[in-house]
């Protein structure tokens, strides 16, 4: 089983009992929170409390559809009976007719009349109707442990590309580190020569050099911003191993595109803006994949 779960899938499950044959389906796309929504035959009233409850037993998040196909087995044309006060009645009539030079009835127009067959009225056996809405509930707890393995299928395929992703940021993460360490040389060098070129005889130049570098430094410092996003490298890989994942997922997503949007705003090389850039870039495509995680 994976570490991980999807959101999307499907799940059956068919059943018979007594008189009574039925299929059930269950269906699951991404969703915020877990919303479960029951159709079903009428007259089961206890099958949607029994639905919503084994699903929320199974599934933490996504929008999962569940429906019954039931049916009934029809009786038959051996159990209907014939009002034999009514088709007596019939006949006397059309004998009737017949003296009077109509057509005499046929069995089957006599039969087609209306009264003349009956079918027999069905009891309900709240035992029986109990018993077949029990197997139902098995079959909803089938059609949702399929549904749970199809999920957990999708998960096993979304793992490794969620962990290229994660393993993707903390190169990018490492490669700011290196040039990050570079930048205050780089604001030095530039700031210097600019006030060079301004002000080349100013007095206290080199003083004044020193200390306004090293204030910009202090600015364009991203260590913490770079602790954080190997802090969140390390929470995210934590918890592939902890499903269900999705949510915090979700929110850590927020705070990986906070600190990477940071970092971007100090940089203060092209080479540390272009790793920003792209940084943003892969957490942006894991942020899609996260969204199919339960």
């Amino acid at each position: 089983m994976s570490a991980i779960s999807g959101m999307t899938g499907f799940g059956r499950a068919d059943g018979a009992h007594g008189d009574w044959t039925w299929s059930v389906e269950a269906r699951s796309v991404n969703g915020r929170n877990l919303e479960v929504r029951f159709r079903g035959p009428p007259g089961f009233d206890g099958l949607e409390r029994h639905a919503k409850a084994a699903a929320q037993a199974r599934l933490s998040r996504g929008q999962v559809t569940l429906g019954i196909q039931g049916k009934r087995a029809d009786p038959g044309a051996a159990a209907l009976k014939v009002n034999q006060d009514i088709l007596a009645r019939y006949l006397n009539l059309a004998n009737q007719l017949a003296e009077e030079g109509a057509t005499p009835p046929s069995a089957h127009g006599l039969l087609s009349l209306r009264g003349v067959l009956e079918a027999p009225e069905e009891v309900d056996d709240p035992e029986a109707r109990a018993a077949v809405e029990t197997a139902m509930a098995a079959s909803i707890d089938r059609a949702l442990d399929a549904l749970k393995v199809s999920r957990d299928r999708e998960g096993s395929q979304l793992l490794p590309v969620v962990t290229d992703f994660i393993d993707r940021i903390a190169a990018l993460t490492a490669a700011a580190e290196t040039e990050a360490a570079a930048q205050a040389a780089a604001i030095r060098e530039r700031f210097a020569r600019r006030m060079t070129e301004l002000a080349p005889d100013a007095p206290g130049l080199e003083e004044r050099i020193f200390l306004e570098a090293a204030s910009l430094a202090t600015k364009a410092d991203v260590r913490e911003e770079l602790d954080r996003l190997t802090a969140h490298v390390a929470s995210a890989r934590t918890l592939l191993q902890q499903p269900p994942a999705g949510r915090k997922l979700d929110f850590l997503m927020q705070e990986f595109m906070r600190e990477a949007n940071t970092l971007c705003s100090k940089s203060a090389t092209t080479a540390l803006t272009g790793i920003g850039l792209e940084l943003k870039a892969v957490i942006e495509q894991l942020r899609e994949q996260v969204q199919n995680v339960e």
